[in-house]
């Protein structure tokens, strides 16, 4: 079975059971998609984000019933991405009853849609439209706790179908209830996220060749294909639980898994989604490597999707994680030594897998094309030069053997041996490592080093780790990210002996410049799209100048448009406002601005009348009628995927 044959027949298998088919929703989530009170994240990670406004009842839904085939991208184990199964981007067919309790419900269904309704289609999908013997499939659900009963529902509903007693499995929160408790690092508890939840019942298909056996959450052959979850409840802050008072379903199959359950094959990319990538790998290389062919396939795949949506490779944000998978792959090609070409024929490859389903990648391919061509050859240059200053670095090192080095990377808790050492523990990191204070002194690349070779030539940390590795050497990752933290700090010009938000002076010039700056970035999202951030800024009585990301000139008519917005917002005389609150405050009120994730416990925002919101610590005038006529001067390319504009106030 194809990718294409599994989307068609699981939408139209829904759409029969009175479910409206809806669009994916773009890999950049808008406000709404977001969970309000958590961490915002920078793309849409799971089928049911883009549908939040509607489960919380927030918005009214198309229908009562929904089903799509919706594109997600998770980067939090892209370092995983190599083995059989890690994807960042990934496709994720789901169907959902919304509040769909009774017959009062969307057109052209009948009756309620809990429980029994969502697995009874699940099951005739599985058995019926995709032929799965009912001996292959097992379920879990949800064992019970203090908080909430023992899911004896779901499971008499399966019993009825026919899934025996001895394949049903009774697991807890960490794999039975959504979304997903997590184990505490230091005490080892399970605490569980707050806002909508519920229980879910999982399927899984046995994948070993005699059987079957074993408990789904102890044996690898059993393979999760589909998950129910059923949220009726809400979490508070507190901890409590309380019933919702719009109950729905949430389920979720993973098209890349079902599709090498389905063919029989180990992992996704056995499939028609990754076979011919593989392939054309594989036959340009001369030291391959299915890691890293799995790699280069991967982040390829992601980097189109993020590109057809506008996105470029910059050193912020959503750019960022693009210029990351770019630069990964790109290095993988390097390890395997393959063509320089083969990334220009794999992003062909990869249109022609995907643009039946997804045609903006055909119609954007040329857009595309340049656009990782522009970041393959910039990061090549850096990649020379780098390589051979990394290499001067490593050769003053001592690298530690084989042996003590694997098992040093073997444990879990290896980051502490850095903390450790640099503490004064060097009796305790012997004891627990092996490693002698020499050893590892003489065997580390330090932060200052890789932050270094960072600055100097964009190597990721994961690259400057992967070549330590290789070197049998040991990257200080913390100490990197303290140095990065204060690369921030420097950037938002908070060190010593600097004015904030990279004002020259204090002057009244400068300080109407500082307000305009803010005018100004909120009036190059509107014109430019929301994906514009600001990168950077410096302010003088004689001058402003802004930077910030975009991948291309922008044309006079934009230039005139952006102009045109900042000169009315001065005219409208619009009151300019400075809060202290907390980030969660700042969040909900759609503050923007850099490096907002490292400020503290309260930050400081200034909103001009309703228009623009930024975090940032002043000054600023009262009223934009003081800031005078706007004029920008000159609009250029700062470096890739960023731009500079020069404006001036009279």
């Amino acid at each position: 079975m194809t990718a294409a044959q599994l989307r068609e027949k699981y939408l139209k298998f829904f759409e029969k059971q009175g479910h409206k088919i809806i669009p994916s929703y773009p890999l950049v989530p808008d406000e709404s998609q977001q969970l309000e009170g958590k961490e915002k994240v920078l793309f849409t990670s799971a089928g049911m984000q883009p549908l939040i406004p509607y489960l919380s009842g927030k918005k009214e839904p198309p229908s009562r019933r929904l089903a799509d085939c919706q594109k997600c991208l998770r980067t939090d184990d892209i370092e995983e991405v190599g083995d059989l199964v890690h994807h960042t981007f990934f496709e994720m067919l789901g169907n959902w009853s919304i509040g769909d309790l009774d017959s009062k419900g969307s057109a052209g269904t009948k009756g309620s849609y809990w429980k029994k309704e969502a697995i009874e289609f699940s099951f005739e999908f599985l058995t019926k439209e995709l032929s799965i013997p009912i001996e292959k499939l097992a379920v879990s659900v949800f064992a019970g706790d203090k908080d909430a009963p023992r899911d004896e529902e779901s499971a008499q509903v399966w019993q009825e179908l026919g899934i025996p007693e001895k394949r049903i499995f009774y697991l807890g929160k960490e794999h039975n209830w959504w979304p997903t408790a997590k184990r505490e690092q230091d005490s080892g508890e399970f605490k569980e996220p707050f806002g909508p939840c519920g229980p879910d019942t999982e399927m899984f298909y046995w994948t070993g060749d005699s059987g079957p056996e074993g408990s789904v959450d102890a044996d690898s052959r059993w393979v999760e294909i589909w998950n129910d979850v059923f949220m009726e409840y809400n979490r508070w802050e507190d901890g409590t639980l309380e019933k919702l008072p719009m109950q729905s379903v949430d389920t979720g199959m993973g098209l890349e898994r079902a599709l090498a359950v389905l063919n029989g094959k180990k992992s996704g990319y056995e499939t028609d989604l990754f076979e011919k990538s593989i392939e054309l790998i594989k036959a340009n290389s001369k030291q391959y490597e299915e890691s890293s062919a799995r790699i280069i396939a991967d982040h390829l795949r992601a980097s189109l999707f993020l590109l057809a949506e506008g996105i470029v490779p910059t050193n912020t944000e959503r750019g960022y994680v693009l210029r990351k998978l770019l630069r990964r792959a790109v290095r993988h090609l390097d390890f395997i030594k393959g063509k320089k070409s083969l990334v220009t024929d794999l992003v062909k490859d990869l249109v022609v897998v995907y643009e039946s389903a997804y045609p903006e990648l055909k119609e954007k391919q040329e857009v595309i094309h340049k656009e990782i061509q522009s970041e393959v050859e910039r990061f090549n240059r850096a990649i020379e030069e780098g390589l051979a200053n990394s290499k001067k670095l490593f050769e003053k090192k001592v690298p530690v053997t084989e042996t003590k080095y694997s098992q040093v990377m073997k444990l879990p808790h290896r980051r502490e041996l850095f903390r450790d050492f640099y503490a004064g523990n060097t009796g305790k990191t012997e004891k627990e490592f092996g490693l002698t204070k020499e050893e590892i002194q003489n065997a580390t690349i330090e932060a200052k080093e890789s932050f270094d070779l960072y600055q100097s030539f964009g190597f990721p940390i994961e690259m400057i780790v992967e070549l330590a590795q290789a070197a049998k050497l040991f990257v200080d990752i913390e100490g990197f990210e303290d140095e990065f933290k204060k690369h921030q700090e420097v950037s938002r010009g908070v060190s010593a002996g600097e004015f904030k938000g990279g004002l020259a002076d204090h002057s009244d010039l400068t300080v109407r410049g500082h307000t305009a700056t803010h005018l100004l970035h909120q009036a190059l999202r509107d014109v430019l799209g929301e994906q514009v951030h600001q990168t950077g800024s410096n302010i003088t009585p004689e001058r402003i100048r802004f930077d910030f990301s975009h991948g291309e000139k922008l044309t006079d008519e934009q230039i005139r448009k952006v102009e045109e917005i900042v000169n009315s917002k001065i005219k409208d005389d619009l009151q300019v406002k400075k809060e202290l609150i907390t980030p969660y405050e700042a969040d909900k009120k759609g503050a923007i601005g850099l490096f907002k994730d490292k400020y503290g416990d309260k930050v400081s925002i200034y909103e001009i009348g309703g228009y623009s919101t930024e975090y940032c610590g002043g000054p600023h005038v009262e009223h934009t009628s003081q800031v005078g006529e706007f004029k920008i001067v000159k609009e250029e390319a700062l470096g890739a995927g960023q731009r500079r504009i020069r404006a001036v106030l009279s």
